[in-house]
């Protein structure tokens, strides 16, 4: 999907840092609760097939998405000097490297255990509407 290898972004933090967003990946739901407690609400995302069922922890800084028992993917508000309302073209100068699609971009990450992806997602005036890091192997 990507040309070259994983972007070095500003703000990586090192492995396991409580900063670092895609540490997040990957935990069980014990490990969710036991780091951030209970989610303020909780919904459900439909996808085309069943299997692409998630559902939604919601907390103050961040939606945890869930498939089956672990968490696949995390929506926040900032992440890698990126944040929401922020214009395309300060995104883009960030994320040289990214791949640019309609209305999102797409950047490989560092990998864990798995490959793992940041993507930005662009409204109709080209700021940021939504940031993900998620594991791209789903």
């Amino acid at each position: 999907m990507f040309a070259g290898t994983a972007i070095s972004l500003p703000g990586w933090a090192q492995s396991g840092a409580p900063s670092d967003v895609t540490s997040l990946i990957g935990l069980t739901l014990e490990e969710l609760f036991a780091r951030f407690g209970f989610p303020q609400s909780v919904y459900a995302v439909r996808g085309l097939e069943a299997w692409q069922d998630d559902v939604v922890f919601i907390y103050q800084d961040r939606d945890f998405y869930i498939y089956k028992n672990r968490v696949w993917q995390v929506e926040v508000k900032n992440a890698y000097g990126i944040k929401i309302g922020d214009p395309l073209r300060n995104v883009s100068r960030t994320l040289a490297d990214a791949a640019m699609y309609e209305n999102y971009l797409l950047a490989p990450l560092p990998s864990r255990s798995w490959p793992l992806t940041l993507r930005v997602n662009f409204d109709h005036n080209q700021a940021v509407s939504a940031i993900f890091v998620y594991r791209s192997d789903f």
